[in-house]
């Protein structure tokens, strides 16, 4: 079949909404479009697609390729299409007989044909399971995403594993579970001598979810006593940890298991910017600018 229909998602802030990216081969000499408003890294998708094909022992078509990222007004960006256009070209031209409608394919591909992680999985994962669908992430990120209750999911780590598991050959590698690392812990509100009223004002905010405004002289213990409230707050629900997790998750810091219903916790300096203070600022990957 000349034409092939791969479900991806883009990513919009906290929304994730459906790609469909359609293949065809057509007669005409040799090329590689990629249309669909796709910015320079999706692009750059045609390259690490073809040595990625070529490398895991498929054959890339000597066809003129079009590549239609739909909707068409809906800005792509970022690796995460990479995987579903490798499906797509081995669909369409023949190399890969598999009904691929029940999934949605998520994962930049490395020349060999690897697959890697991508950023903002959790939101992705959450509006695949609204869909009914099975989502399809480079392991990494599926270890995060098995977070969320009754999903269905798989994690791959390279071309050549999906591809065998798409035409019922094989299994998938079982998804590890999360990390179980010990989170650092908030400082004890135990800790502090005296402050009798003021503790007693942290304990009535923390229990009936109210601001707190602290001021006075230096010295007094606000900056104590605010970095121990966090200590004596409420566990965070199943979705209030969900929805952490999604913010996290775009920005590119996974939870740990002891981190994911424990309520996150910013201590901005007092000169710092309104910008900053609303999250404005670089864009940091991995801790690094």
């Amino acid at each position: 079949m000349a034409l092939a229909l791969v479900h991806s998602r883009a990513r919009c802030g906290l929304q994730a909404p459906l790609v469909t990216v359609e293949v065809h081969l057509s007669r005409g000499l040799p090329g590689f479009q990629l249309v669909g408003l796709p910015e320079t890294s999706v692009k750059e998708a045609k390259d690490r697609v073809r040595s990625a094909l070529i490398n895991s022992g498929f054959e890339f078509p000597d066809h003129k390729i079009t590549v239609n990222l739909a909707p068409a007004d809906l800005p792509k960006e970022g690796g995460r299409f990479d995987l579903a256009i490798a499906l797509g070209i081995l669909y369409a031209s023949g190399q890969l007989q598999a009904d691929l409608s029940g999934y949605e394919f998520f994962g930049e591909l490395a020349l060999s044909g690897e697959i890697r992680s991508i950023v903002g999985e959790i939101p992705l994962a959450l509006a695949c399971k609204m869909a009914g669908h099975i989502a399809v992430f480079p392991l990494q990120n599926a270890i995060q995403a098995q977070q969320i209750p009754d999903m269905q999911l798989c994690g791959a780590e390279h071309l050549l594993q999906l591809h065998a598991f798409l035409l019922q050959q094989q299994a998938l590698p079982a998804i590890p579970a999360i990390p179980d690392i010990q989170a650092e812990l908030y400082p004890d509100l135990a800790e502090v001598r005296g402050q009798a009223q003021a503790k007693r004002a942290l304990e009535i905010a923390a229990a009936g979810e109210h601001n707190l405004l602290m001021f006075g002289p230096a010295g007094t213990g606000k900056s104590m006593l605010a970095q121990r409230l966090p200590g004596i707050l409420p566990s965070l629900s199943d979705q209030e940890a969900l929805e952490t997790a999604a913010i996290y998750s775009v920005a590119a810091q996974p939870r740990t298991l002891q981190q994911w219903h424990q309520r996150p916790f910013r201590q901005p300096h007092h000169t710092c910017s309104a910008v900053a203070l609303v999250g404005g600022g670089s864009v940091i990957y991995n801790n690094k600018l």
